[in-house]
């Protein structure tokens, strides 16, 4: 008889870990809070804007992006049958060819790319990268590829004990450079899922950083991909059916109520669904919640068994928002062909135009059939003051979050006489469902904030397995090589807690693959160099930078 395994949450970490399992022989149960499954990565329909037989219109809680380093979540999606695909839901996976920068004072610059044949070609194409007319000089590009490059060539464990420690902001030198600089190189950090450059450290934002600069001057030229279609649609309800093909028991609208620890062990949980409350058991658990959800759920009994687990409650406090708005418009404007960054919107915009990417899906089959485009936001500095009424996007209303977003947006399109958003173009809009508004004058709530990985964080980030024998944690917080909280890391953090599974079941399945994340194998001769060094007591060796100019 196989093992039974408990999973509380079905977001993306849930779902993976629930596909792992059954597809290795294990009996699963999922336990989801929601009516859609997938959590963050999740659509959300525009209630009652289908009319007349058609379907509500998509909202999202942010745009999709898969940079092309994503391994694992890719790998997963594979597995997941659609139609005819030959990689499954993978398959639905286009590329965005330009990356954007949006200004104020001039029209949006596109990333250029160019495939390097050496190491000097590689640094001349970086540069090539910044080569738009931003005004910055000669001697801050250099001053900033070389902080990318002592990023890429310093070996494993000086990013790990020393460049988790600081602050890219302070990496970078931002504040001894020239506000252009800031305003390009700090803003970069935005579609990094609410990363701040001023909080985040050196070892998540310098590697991730480096690796999408390096992807884009590839083969290719591209460090971006989106689905084709609206996410439940081309992902996560094929992915649910998949699910349940294999056997898996996925329960929506049920609400974790409680995990219940005795002796050191699980002994269950209770669960609210459809206002039934009932206790599930499991051989193992699988607590698959986003950290300031699981904060919640470690008591007393749980930090008796395994003292470590209080790290949880603190990085519940290093958590940002990073929400998305849709705009759908009479008329659609494409802009670019990719991600939009807004490097002077005080609220951090990013944005992409959707339907370039959706082919086979026709918009006059959603809402009142005449929405013809959409323009999907996400905000990820909820907390400076907006250009129309002064005030922050937690103390706005809904209607002047949206009005503030469309000013913001306007601000940096609408440049030097061009007219790329207007106002009577605007058929409706829809502000992600988790951002709760109590009142006119009061604060917002956001039940979806994502983590972010500062200074001194790592060592409060738990392992996939804990000191309760059968307790595993799968959630993007959890120690990994992705080291982002992302989906990529969300899957990632379930394959390694269905490996502790198998090894502590004794199961003869096989291991779920897990793949080394910006490695930059060309540099391995000067990661070595530098490994040699670091273990010497010594500092990363810029010599090596100016050895290639």
């Amino acid at each position: 008889m196989s093992a039974k395994v408990v999973i509380l949450g079905g977001g993306v970490a849930g779902m993976s870990a629930a596909q792992e399992l059954a597809e290795r022989g294990f009996e699963v149960a999922v336990y989801e809070m929601k009516s859609i499954p997938g959590g963050k990565a999740r659509s959300m329909p525009v209630p009652g804007s289908g009319i007349d037989g058609r379907k509500d219109l998509p909202g999202e809680h942010g745009f999709r992006f898969f940079p092309r380093f994503y391994k694992h979540i890719v790998d997963t999606m594979e597995r997941i049958p659609y139609g005819m695909n030959e990689r499954g839901v993978a398959d639905n996976l286009v590329e965005g060819t330009r990356l954007g920068l949006a200004r104020t004072d001039g029209p949006p610059v596109e990333f250029l790319t160019e495939f390097p044949h050496s190491l000097k070609d590689l640094r001349d194409a970086f540069k090539s990268l910044f080569d738009n007319g931003l005004n910055l000089s000669e001697e801050e590009l250099e001053h900033y590829l070389e902080r990318i490059w002592q990023v890429m060539t310093s070996c494993d464990e000086r990013r790990q004990q020393q460049y988790q420690n600081i602050p890219w902001w302070s990496f970078i030198d931002a504040d001894e450079q020239s506000a252009e600089f800031r305003r390009v190189f700090a803003g970069m950090t935005r579609i990094l899922v609410a990363a701040k450059a001023r909080d985040a450290n050196t070892a998540t934002v310098g590697t991730v950083g480096a690796q999408i600069m390096l992807d884009m001057v590839m083969p290719g030229g591209s460090a971006d991909r989106l689905l084709d279609g609206p996410t439940n649609e081309v992902w996560l309800h094929p992915w649910l059916d998949y699910l349940r093909s294999l056997g898996v028991d996925y329960h929506l609208d049920a609400k974790v109520e409680s995990i219940r620890c005795k002796g050191g062990w699980i002994a269950g949980a209770t669960v609210s669904e459809h206002g039934h409350v009932y206790e599930v058991h499991g051989d193992y658990y699988i607590a698959a919640f986003p950290v300031e959800v699981m904060a919640n759920f470690v008591t007393d009994e749980i930090l008796q068994a395994d003292p470590t687990l209080d790290g949880i409650r603190q990085l519940a406090d290093d958590v940002d928002w990073m929400n998305g708005i849709q705009f759908y418009l009479k008329a659609d404007r494409p802009m670019i062909h990719g991600h939009m960054i807004y490097m002077d919107s005080p609220w951090a915009l990013t944005s992409v135009s959707q339907k370039q990417f959706w082919p086979d899906f026709d918009l006059s089959d959603y809402g009142d059939g005449t929405v013809q485009g959409i323009l999907s936001v996400d905000i990820s500095d909820w907390e400076a003051p907006g250009i129309l009424y002064g005030k922050p996007a937690k103390q706005c209303t809904r209607e002047e979050v949206m009005e503030e977003v469309w000013a913001q947006l306007k601000q940096s399109l609408n440049v030097e006489g061009a007219v790329i958003l207007e106002d009577d173009n605007v058929h409706s809009w829809f502000l992600d469902e988790d951002v709760h508004f109590p009142n006119p004058d009061g604060v917002a709530v956001n039940l979806e904030p994502l983590l972010v990985n500062k200074v001194y964080t790592w060592n409060l980030r738990p392992y996939a397995y804990t000191a309760i024998p059968n307790l595993f944690l799968a959630s993007d917080y959890v120690r990994t090589n992705t080291d982002l909280a992302t989906m990529e890391g969300a899957n990632e953090a379930a394959r390694r807690a269905v490996n502790a599974i198998i090894e502590r079941s004794g199961s003869r399945a096989p291991l779920c693959k897990i793949w080394d994340m910006y490695q930059f194998s060309l540099l391995s001769l000067y990661q070595m160099h530098d490994e040699s060094r670091f273990k010497k007591g010594l500092p990363w060796d810029g010599k090596m930078f100016a050895s290639i100019g």
